[in-house]
């Protein structure tokens, strides 16, 4: 991923907050020879800690091919990427310059974590997990709990295998045309509101906030 210095994320906190509030991405595993990567979207748990970039938690069916790959190599990436928008050109036309002269873009904000592996099947240690990710994912409660051997759950944890992900790396690019002058960036955020298409109200935010 190509990464700009004005599209770099400014600090840790700002691509930590960001994906704070994101749960869904794709893994890309290396495949196996003379195979492409394997890429599996999931939904997964992001913890800031342990270690210095944290830890991901997630799980995936047994059957899923996935598996053989991993094993293959361990070192994977979970990339993340939302608040994406299509810019049209007239809305980027340098000042004073035809609205036709405008150069089309797309915005968009992407994570991306670099992580070794480490697959959970002892059936205590995956129930955890999953207990984990349902807090995230359902706090307000409402499911029974996943307990090894006890209903209703228990007979499912066979079919599972847990994922923890101890992040090594992160990659991180909030693509806003920051490096334009402010009335060409006005004029994106005024297209941006007036369209109001999906993920146009997040770009124009994103705009107008890493102006400061």
């Amino acid at each position: 991923m190509l990464i700009h210095p004005w599209d770099a994320a400014r600090d840790s906190e700002e691509w930590r907050d960001w994906l704070s509030r994101h749960d869904f991405g794709q893994l890309a595993v290396n495949g196996l020879p003379g195979e492409p990567p394997w890429v599996q979207p999931m939904h997964f748990r992001y913890d800031s800690v342990p270690g210095p970039y944290g830890q991901v938690l997630a799980h995936l069916a047994r059957p899923n091919p996935l598996w053989r790959a991993l094993e293959e190599n361990p070192t994977v990436l979970l990339s993340v990427v939302d608040d994406y928008a299509f810019v049209p050109g007239p809305w980027a036309a340098p000042e004073g310059a035809p609205s036709e002269h405008g150069t089309p873009t797309s915005f968009y904000a992407a994570v991306q974590l670099r992580c070794t592996a480490h697959v959970v099947d002892d059936p205590a240690e995956k129930a955890a997990l999953l207990e984990r990710q349902v807090a995230h994912f359902q706090p307000e409660g409402g499911t029974a709990p996943v307990a090894p051997g006890e209903a209703p759950f228990g007979r499912l944890l066979p079919g599972l295998r847990g994922l923890r992900l101890d992040v090594t790396d992160v990659r991180a690019k909030f693509k806003y045309a920051n490096h334009k002058p402010e009335p060409v960036q006005d004029a994106i955020v005024a297209g941006l509101t007036t369209r109001a298409a999906r993920g146009d109200a997040e770009a124009a935010n994103h705009q107008v906030r890493r102006r400061s």
